[in-house]
């Protein structure tokens, strides 16, 4: 790994895609685990949502877009979009998509992961804040009005 990999925030990167990738798996590997019909359509309903998030937080990010927390030289602020009612609509998208992900295989070892990889993502995104206060003086007054992960829930 390189120098420049770690100091952007590699290791974040790594370990929020290994948990997602255990709640992918996990799901029908340990499918049917309870038999709840209401678990199915919850699911359904929080993974639709999750993409919906998703998809809309690529979309209002364009070029600023990186994987890494540490934001790119040349981003810009995003305050446009799904971005007027969440700071961090891709790392709340992977939370929503991975619960819905859960319930709907009805597996317990991927809930059990979700809410592992909302802990990383939550503090992931603390740390990216930390970068975008330094690099975005009206970052602090933008945070303080707009919810962290989840529109309108938190």
């Amino acid at each position: 790994m390189s120098e420049s990999f770690i100091t952007k925030g590699g290791l974040w990167v790594v370990t929020h895609n290994v948990l997602s990738v255990a709640v992918v798996v996990l799901g029908p590997v340990f499918s049917g685990q309870w038999h709840q019909p209401a678990s199915v359509a919850v699911g359904a309903v929080l993974f639709v949502a999750g993409g919906a998030l998703g998809i809309a937080g690529v979309r209002a990010l364009g070029a600023n877009r990186t994987p890494y927390p540490q934001p790119l030289a040349q981003a810009q602020l995003v305050r446009t979009g799904v971005y007027r009612w969440v700071r961090h609509p891709l790392y709340g998208s992977l939370v929503l998509a991975s619960l819905g992900w859960a319930l709907l295989w009805q597996s317990a070892a991927a809930l059990l992961v979700t809410p592992l990889l909302a802990a990383v993502l939550l503090a992931k995104s603390r740390r990216e804040e930390e970068w975008l206060r330094l690099k975005f003086p009206e970052y602090a007054d933008y945070s303080a009005a707009t919810r962290r992960l989840i529109p309108w829930v938190f």
